[in-house]
């Protein structure tokens, strides 16, 4: 039986399909949005819209962003010689909110599983493989310590190792199984600090 008009059930629908949310949840946001003032919903909408039509994978890291070059790569003050390899933009952004690092990152949007059919030529291998062509002295790889983050981890270092660039692995203080965007960032800091080479 249906409680709701089809315009109400489809946008619990919608809501409840996020990464997150429930049915209870997805129930409150939708009547949250109804009974907000016509412009602030409409530019709820329209922020939605915009993001989904202009944000894009930088052309240098592949980190989310609405430019052609994210900020981090574009600015000056960053170290372009060390590499920090993240999953994906959380990731990075986890890191970003340390604020000690002083590298650049890239995003690889992504781990290997064989299980799901991924494999290298699915995560962004290439690309941070060509980047290493130019004038790198280190890799922080620093994907999470899951199965499959680990199992990427070591297929980059060994791929990198014979080329002479330093590669490095975030060190412990991040769980076994945990998410980086999940952790605090003092926990990333000695993550960082106390990385160690391959």
């Amino acid at each position: 039986m249906e409680y709701y008009s089809k315009q109400i059930s489809d946008l619990i629908g919608e809501l409840s399909s996020l990464p997150g949310v429930g049915s209870k949840s997805a129930q409150r946001i939708a009547f949250h949005i109804l009974n907000m003032p016509k412009d602030r919903a409409s530019s709820l909408a329209s922020a939605i819209s915009n993001a989904r039509e202009n944000v894009k994978f930088c052309k240098t890291c592949f980190t989310l962003t609405d430019q052609d070059i994210c900020p981090i790569c574009s600015s000056n003050k960053r170290n372009k010689k060390v590499i920090m390899v993240v999953e994906d933009t959380r990731d990075l952004v986890a890191y970003e909110k340390v604020g000690k690092y002083e590298g650049v990152y890239h995003v690889l949007n992504g781990t290997m599983n064989p299980m799901q059919g991924i494999g290298p030529n699915d995560i962004r291998l290439k690309e941070l493989f060509e980047r290493l062509e130019g004038d790198v002295d280190e890799v922080i790889i620093a994907t999470n310590s899951t199965t499959e983050g680990e199992a990427t981890a070591m297929y980059i270092t060994k791929l990198i190792k014979p080329t002479g660039i330093k590669v490095s692995r975030i060190a412990s203080g991040v769980p076994v199984g945990g998410d980086l965007e999940c952790i605090d960032e003092v926990t990333l800091l000695r993550a960082l600090e106390g990385r160690k080479e391959l």
